[in-house]
């Protein structure tokens, strides 16, 4: 049984992820009603630009002081992003709009450390399912989220949306609490004692840089053809009903066998899973490439979305194998710049790569990309993991 502690950790997250989904529901909006014009999409930037930006010194951080302060000084981040994200919607103030947001990423940063923390407080062989419990939480968030954005819309008549932000400061405060509350296990001695190895010795590890390379390119994949979708189906002349049913499903798709994945990587190992999600990463383009019916749309979707949630829970899993307590700070804090950089840079060329290529060629232009994690993962699977940790 996993401990309360990984319970606690996956409410954090689920909170951390309704809170990002309710952000992303409605900042795009906002920046469009207060923005000077061409710049309305700006706070959606920076607050990718802060995510990106806070994911390498969050992990440093929480190797120096722990993981109960970092949470707690992430969580504050986002507690006041909120408070001045209000601030600025109630009085259109665009420039500290922007600022928030951005306050916001920083705090979103240091939040995808949950998923390394849950595998400190559970056992070794149960490190697959506590990584799958947190990324389950995320079931939770997909139906939270954007109908949190809908109920509070007009919480103030006057100001729309700005009910999000103060759920957004309420989602936040409660998330400090719980993690002020939550025993966390304090840094370890072999954590303290010990220096890391210089990045340069961690990333000659094939190990490494294959469960790098997957988790990056999973990722990338998946928003890169995730963002285009909507524009795709509306080019398509669908509904704007249709597509949100289509995402809908295609997030349920990433976070939904979550309770699954832990399961089967215990038993067949992160290798054969993460080569798993890559092959319906694969069949998500073949599909597409059939023609762009709803039925195929959402079926090429849904395989999206389970494709990356069996590469990124498979990658992080097999990357938690791959450091000694020492370098554990360093290893995950380059993990995260470089996974979330290739998602968030997915997101900038997606809409110009659709408008520059169209639908289908977008969708074959990802194959490449994949066969290389897959010939990674091939290469690196022929050395043990032992072995890597001699590379000092």
């Amino acid at each position: 049984m996993l401990g309360i502690v990984v319970w606690g950790l996956a409410l954090g997250q689920a909170l951390l992820i309704t809170g990002n989904i309710l952000l992303v529901s409605v900042t795009a909006l906002i920046g469009q009603s207060i923005a000077p014009q061409g710049l309305a999409t700006v706070p959606v930037a920076l607050q990718f630009l802060g995510l990106m930006s806070s994911t390498l010194p969050a992990a440093l951080l929480m190797g120096r002081l722990g993981r109960k302060k970092g949470f707690l000084l992430g969580n504050v981040v986002g507690v006041i992003g909120a408070g001045l994200a209000f601030y600025a919607v109630s009085e259109s103030l665009f420039l500290l709009f922007c600022l928030s947001t951005f306050l916001l990423g920083i705090a979103i940063g240091f939040g995808q450390q949950y998923r390394f923390a849950a595998t400190e407080h559970a056992p070794s062989h149960k490190a697959p399912q506590a990584i799958s419990l947190i990324m389950g939480a995320g079931v939770i968030a997909a139906v939270l989220g954007p109908n949190m954005a809908i109920w509070f819309e007009y919480l103030f008549p006057d100001v729309q949306y700005l009910g999000a932000f103060a759920v957004l400061f309420v989602l936040y405060v409660l998330t400090t609490l719980l993690i002020y509350f939550l025993p966390l296990k304090p840094l370890s001695v072999d954590e303290r004692a010990s220096s890391p190895r210089s990045y340069g010795q961690l990333l000659r590890q094939p190990t490494l840089i294959g469960a790098i390379a997957a988790g990056a390119i999973g990722y990338g994949v998946m928003v890169l053809i995730m963002t285009a979708t909507p524009l795709a189906m509306h080019s398509g002349g669908f509904k704007f009903g249709d597509t949100a049913i289509v995402i809908q499903w295609h997030v349920l798709g990433m976070f939904l066998p979550s309770f699954l994945t832990g399961k089967l990587i215990s038993r067949f190992g992160s290798y054969a899973i993460i080569q798993l999600g890559c092959v319906l990463l694969l069949t998500c383009i073949v599909i597409n490439q059939l023609g762009q019916s709803y039925s195929i749309y959402m079926v090429a979707l849904i395989l999206l979305g389970v494709g990356w949630n069996f590469t990124f829970i498979g990658a992080t899993t097999l990357l938690t194998q791959c450091y000694e307590p020492a370098d554990k700070a360093r290893v995950q804090g380059v993990n995260d710049l470089i996974v979330f950089s290739f998602s968030a840079a997915a997101s900038v060329l997606a809409g110009y790569w659709h408008n520059l290529f169209g639908w289908e060629m977008l969708n074959l232009m990802m194959v490449p990309a994949i066969v290389v994690a897959m010939l990674a993962l091939i290469v690196t699977q022929r050395r043990p993991i032992k072995e890597m940790s001699a590379l000092n």
